[in-house]
């Protein structure tokens, strides 16, 4: 039992060098930064959509998608804050399978770590550059935070990951807001010491470096839905669930309470077109009640071009190759909606 040691990548500096973020991407970057900071604190009233493939299979595909979420984001810019959901890591289960593009740029064809590095850098400042519209991407390894920090709004911190001491570490030294999920158990308090963790300074190792951080004020909750011990998918996104989220919050002090609902994963046992239906019933909560309504500031949909999925071998532009995404039809009417119902 050993490991082959294949080749050294590159470091994040190496690479921020040689794909660098022009003037204006770093403006339009830190703007768009400002409104997500400002929905999670409660200083602006607009809702937070994070909305776009399960994972970024394609570049081309991605973009003509994020395209679409541009012109849909130039409508309803008084009432919706749009981060298009660029995951560039495909956690699996059980360790088969698709891995994201910053594994396989080209899924067909075998690992390539240092091509897959220059792929997420080039897509990531393209939905910038070229849309005018910084991602969000799930950090499913911490010490790969330097490649991307210029480059994203928004972070999630997935339900395999939460309870991983590492990462709630790392999650403490980020500086735009980040989402903590719930675990697969549907724990909360998991989740909320997560937060506890992400939001205080902490003292750890780091990329080969003694380093210290100032905590994360904007780490917050997602919730996800949970599996029971037969593996069954339990949703947590109805009303009570956010009650019950809202009363612990309140027990731990934690700063900025908020909660992002993701409408996909185990609220919706993975049956995408059932997202349509979640994402009305959290809207609906929200008018239901004000305490609901100030803790929840915005909805995680999984979507793309075509609707379902596919295999990898079937080629279909814009359908995803891993979970199945609702489809722009039904995605850019949602967006549409949510923005009615956010009033």
């Amino acid at each position: 039992m050993s490991f082959s040691y294949l080749k050294k990548l590159p470091t994040p500096a190496e690479i921020r060098e040689r794909y660098p973020l022009s003037e204006r991407a770093k403006a339009i970057k830190q703007a768009k930064d400002q409104e997500v900071r400002d929905v999670i604190t409660g200083k602006s009233d607009k809702f937070l959509v994070v909305i776009g493939p399960c994972s970024a299979d394609n570049e081309e595909a991605v973009c003509d998608y994020v395209g679409r979420l541009a012109r849909v984001q130039e409508k309803v810019k008084d009432r919706l804050v749009i981060v298009p959901r660029i995951y560039t890591y495909k956690p699996r289960t059980n360790g088969d399978g698709y891995k994201g593009i910053a594994f396989q740029p080209n899924p067909e064809e075998r690992p390539d770590l240092v091509a897959g590095l220059i792929a997420i850098r080039h897509l990531q400042m393209r939905s910038i550059e070229e849309f005018g519209l910084p991602a969000a991407d799930e950090m499913l390894y911490p010490e790969n935070w330097g490649y991307v920090e210029d480059l994203l709004s928004y972070v999630a911190i997935g339900a395999r990951s939460v309870e991983d001491q590492h990462h709630r570490q790392t999650a403490s030294g980020f500086d735009v807001p980040t989402g903590m999920k719930n675990p697969t158990s549907g724990d909360f308090s998991v989740m909320l010491n997560s937060i506890y963790a992400a939001q205080h300074p902490q003292h750890f190792a780091y990329a080969g470096c003694e380093v210290e951080t100032s905590g994360n004020p904007l780490a917050h909750a997602i919730l996800r839905g949970g599996v029971n011990k037969r593996g069954v998918s339990q949703p947590n996104y109805h009303y009570e669930d956010v009650q019950c989220l809202l009363e612990m919050y309140n027990k731990m002090g934690l700063k900025n309470p908020a909660v992002i609902i993701d409408s996909n994963h185990s609220n919706s046992d993975k049956q995408y077109k059932e997202q349509i239906r979640i994402v009305k019933e959290v809207m609906h909560n929200r008018e239901l009640s004000p305490d609901i309504r100030n803790l929840v500031k915005g909805v995680m949909i999984e979507s793309y071009i075509e609707p379902g999925r596919q295999d990898i071998s079937e080629h279909t532009y814009g359908k995803s190759i891993t979970d199945p995404c609702l489809g722009w039809e039904d995605s850019e009417k949602l967006l549409y909606e949510i923005a009615e119902m956010s009033c």
